[in-house]
């Protein structure tokens, strides 16, 4: 029998003040999944052994001082910071997004430097983690200055697979940033990662339209025709199968979405409640079109439930593992690609 493959996973601590913490202890509960990984967190270890005690879970914490040197066996954690952070669930701190930042700088150079494998991060709250050193939206555009490639936020579970073209921007941008540039370097990013994430060969890719309606012929809006529609076309001569542009109001509900690998909406919240209406505590937020894996639950700090001990951790387990099927993913690609040069 082959040995399962067993990857170093770097997982940084999001918001100390939401639930990341406890949902990474959660995780980590049944020793089976040291099976496939060896978790390396970065944070503090005060802070977990802590948590581990109020919530009176079974979980051995390790604190790791030579990042080279895991244990195999048991939850690692860096200390990033010199002090433990205190906690106050739920409250929003500069002081806590400074800790957050700390862990995900830390998380993403050991993934730089190849210390670990794959990034999975816990979440941020967006407007504590503001600061002079910390000026994104979010995780996707941080990784993206940190790392090679251009990236792309990949939602996914066993329901959907929906892909945005643009993000975290605000709603009256949107139309601006919508270029055919733009659009087709977003077609063509989810198309790699259909082919090197997920082995799909030839990908097929649903493309939702902009206004309502598709713009009704130019009666509610003009995109459509005179930029998403010809794009789409020329880009199917060319041989990428892009289908579209599709109303968006009735795609998801009559099921359409099921005929295609993965859909491409134009903004955030186009994209993200039909996902999250459909997969909402299962699916993974993929940071794809990078040189390295990360991914992240699909949920935020969940401030409202911190320190009550009722978080689930589903939606974080989904994402570790989601991040080693696209690391060996890739790693069985580049081998394939080496025998046949």
């Amino acid at each position: 029998m082959s040995e399962i493959p067993k990857i170093n996973v770097g997982i940084s601590v999001g918001d100390p003040n939401g639930i990341g913490i406890e949902i990474i202890l959660k995780a980590f509960q049944d020793k089976r999944i040291f099976d496939f990984f060896t978790p390396i967190v970065f944070g503090h270890s005060t802070n977990f052994i802590e948590e581990q005690k109020k919530w009176g879970l079974q979980i051995s914490i390790y604190t790791l001082h030579d990042i080279k040197k895991p244990n195999k066996t048991r939850l690692n954690v860096v200390n990033t910071l010199d002090s433990p952070f205190t906690i106050h669930y739920g409250k929003e701190q500069p002081e806590a997004g400074a800790f957050a930042f700390a862990s995900l700088e830390a998380a993403t150079m050991a993934l730089k430097k190849n210390h670990i494998q794959a990034l999975v991060t816990a979440p941020i709250h967006k407007k504590s983690i503001q600061s002079n050193t910390f000026n994104f939206p979010g995780h996707t555009d941080y990784l993206n200055s940190q790392l090679e490639g251009e990236s792309l936020m990949f939602m996914i579970s066993e329901a959907l697979k929906i892909a945005l073209v643009s993000d975290h921007i605000p709603l009256h941008s949107i139309t601006h940033y919508l270029t055919a540039e733009k659009i087709t370097q977003k077609i063509l990013l989810l198309e790699k990662s259909l082919q090197q994430d997920f082995g799909i060969l030839r990908p097929k890719i649903a493309v939702l339209g902009i206004n309502p309606h598709n713009g009704d012929q130019g009666v509610i809006g003009q995109e459509e025709d005179q930029l998403v529609r010809p794009l789409l076309q020329s880009l199917f001569e060319k041989g990428h199968l892009v289908f579209g542009p599709f109303a968006a109001d009735g795609f998801f509900g009559s099921q359409q979405h099921k005929k295609y690998d993965a859909v491409l909406a134009m903004y955030h919240d186009q994209g993200l409640i039909p996902f999250k209406t459909l997969s909402f505590g299962e699916g993974v937020n993929f940071t794809a079109g990078l040189s390295h894996v990360r991914t992240s639950p699909d949920h935020g700090t969940a401030f409202d439930i911190a320190g009550r001990g009722i978080a689930d951790p589903s939606s974080f387990i989904a994402a570790l593992y989601s991040a080693r099927s696209f690391y060996l993913q890739r790693l069985e690609g580049k081998a394939e690609t080496s025998i046949q040069e």
